[in-house]
């Protein structure tokens, strides 16, 4: 499926098939295609819990409301984000560009990031959101369905996965064998709502 497509038949499915395997190769290839979402600075702050485990999974989704997509999805994803990833050794994050690249570049991120603490969980939720997004549309490429997920006691399923104290929980996402189709779509407000000719 191209990417256009992918875009306008993605859906927030929640009813998955439980018994269906997804193949060891889909799964690394979702790994692969969430490293190719962008993040600012290539600071790379997503953090991906991948809940395998059923007993944690049933825990979840007792904190989520008891929304079935989260034992039943193939993968149940925890987004999360470092909101420090910018102090920790900034220049791994480009070990690979020239060295006047590097040189510029750590300080850079240090300087845009530090005592900014709104800005630090603001791009957070930028990444996760922009990783989640990316991992949604490979999935409906890939043959799949997703449920992104906000619906669900943050604090809990914090304490479940044992997110560290500088780090957050964005959201989860479910993705596998859809078995009901999304509910049809709500509606969409006025264009002139949404768009706006160089300023409000």
């Amino acid at each position: 499926m191209d990417t256009i497509k992918a875009i306008e038949a993605r859906r927030a499915v929640k009813h998955y098939d439980p018994d269906f395997t997804m193949p060891e190769d889909d799964k690394q290839k979702f790994r692969h295609l969430l490293r190719q979402a962008p993040t600012s600075f290539n600071i790379q702050n997503w953090r991906v819990v991948d809940v395998k485990d059923r007993d944690l999974r049933a825990k979840i989704r007792a904190a989520a409301w008891d929304q079935a997509q989260v034992t039943d999805a193939s993968l149940l994803y925890v987004i999360c984000a470092d909101v420090k990833a910018y102090e920790k050794a900034p220049e791994r994050y480009w070990s690979d560009a020239p060295q006047d690249v590097q040189d510029m570049m750590a300080p850079m991120i240090m300087e845009f990031y530090k005592g900014r603490e709104w800005m630090q969980r603001d791009e957070a939720m930028r990444s996760a959101g922009i990783a989640a997004q990316t991992l949604m549309l490979a999935a409906k490429a890939m043959g799949y369905d997703s449920s992104p997920m906000i619906g669900f006691d943050v604090d809990a399923v914090g304490k479940l996965i044992n997110l560290p104290a500088d780090h957050v929980v964005c959201m989860m996402l479910a993705i596998g064998k859809g078995i009901m189709p999304a509910r049809p779509k709500g509606g969409y407000i006025d264009d002139s709502e949404v768009f706006l000719d160089n300023h409000f």
